[in-house]
């Protein structure tokens, strides 16, 4: 069923009414391929797969668009909606493409580009953002992770935890400490390739929803001075301009499961009789459909009000991502929870869809920026409004 109405709403271009027919049809018809026993490579072969498509050129771009914007970020929302609506895990994969390699489309040099985002675009090279540590996730200014300058080379010592793509990315974008100030003026991004001595896999760390995740230590680990991002002491703004873009993705990926969850429950209580009638017939089922229904479209409103916002009106949308991503994930726990109530026993029965939903959604409301803090930057752009 999956309502494709929004795509009426002045937010989106003709292009962008194409690419989520296009996104559609392929996921209708390629996401059941992939089977999860196997994650590591079911990642690997998504990501091969998607670059057969023009999916990945959004994580990537080659070129501005028409508005001078490296990054097309409703395209990267309609197209995580979809994937998601479809696999979760096909979803990660495409959104890690783009997490993992948007530090040097935004601010890599000529150098660094040419030598991994046609790669990243062509699926020959899986790429993972490692900012997280054990002490240090949401406050990013307190990472402890260290960059030494020793001549031409940069010297990494720390260790970073809760990594997407740990254990099967081909290079990871690294910030650490270089020390030019302190707090979150004293922080550097680099390229590290996976294959690096000084690179190890510390963990690997299984989650309820599987997905390649693990912790990464760093030990004398050398890199070119090449491989920095930027400047020196750039690392804050580096890791901040991704999120602001990505962001709001993570709440599309959201919407996605919360259509999916609807969807399921419409056939399911249609389906269902319960005192003698169909399910869909009784008033608390009404109500919970009524419920179910407003959360999606405030989301989605929330969502690509952000995107539309990043892609034609301002650079820095830090306050519109925060709100797109809070309510999207929040909204999008509880319409999966009323599914899981209105399928009853089903609902929590592994191989369900909506059990499988109910274990995907909740990840998204901690990475990225946990609910809460992205309340607290909310209320700081607010008060500085």
């Amino acid at each position: 069923m999956n309502d494709k109405t929004f795509l009426s709403w002045p937010f989106f271009s003709e292009q962008h009414r194409s690419l989520s027919e296009e996104v559609s049809l392929w996921a209708e018809t390629h996401c059941a391929e992939f089977q999860h026993n196997n994650v590591d490579e079911s990642c690997r072969q998504l990501v091969s797969a998607l670059a057969k498509t023009s999916f990945l050129q959004y994580c990537s771009p080659e070129r501005h668009s028409e508005n001078g914007q490296a990054f097309d970020v409703r395209a990267l929302c309609i197209i995580r909606e979809t994937l998601a609506y479809y696999s979760g895990l096909a979803d990660f994969s495409f959104a890690m493409q783009g997490l993992g390699s948007g530090p040097i489309t935004l601010f890599g040099s000529a150098l660094l580009k040419d030598n991994y985002l046609d790669d990243v675009r062509q699926g020959r090279k899986i790429a993972a953002f490692a900012l997280s540590e054990p002490d240090a996730g949401s406050d990013v200014a307190a990472l402890t992770t260290n960059a030494t300058k020793d001549k031409d080379t940069y010297v990494l010592n720390g260790e970073k935890t809760w990594i997407s793509n740990g254990g099967i990315a081909d290079f990871y974008i690294v910030f650490a400490r270089t020390g030019e100030a302190s707090g979150a003026k004293g922080l550097s991004a680099f390229v590290v390739d996976a294959d690096n001595p000084g690179l190890s896999i510390k963990e690997r760390i299984d989650v309820i929803a599987p997905h390649p995740l693990a912790t990464i230590e760093f030990s004398d680990c050398k890199v070119s001075d090449l491989s920095l991002l930027g400047n020196r002491g750039d690392g804050f703004k580096i890791a901040m301009s991704t999120l602001d873009i990505f962001r709001s993705t993570v709440g599309a990926a959201a919407l996605g499961f919360a259509r999916r969850a609807l969807d399921e429950t419409l056939k399911q209580v249609k389906q269902r009789h319960l005192f003698g009638a169909p399910m869909a017939d009784l008033q608390l089922t009404q109500a919970s459909l009524g419920e179910m229904a407003l959360a999606i479209d405030a989301s989605a409103l929330l969502i690509y009000r952000a995107a539309w916002t990043k892609d034609c009106v301002a650079d820095r949308v830090t306050r519109e991502a925060a709100m797109a991503k809070l309510h999207a994930t929040e909204a999008a726990q509880k319409v999966i929870d009323q599914a899981v109530q209105l399928f009853g026993g089903r609902g929590v029965k592994s191989g369900e869809k909506v059990e499988e939903l109910y274990r995907e959604i909740r990840a998204l409301r901690i990475y990225e920026g946990a609910s809460e803090v992205q309340k607290l930057i909310i209320a700081r752009q607010t008060l500085n409004s």
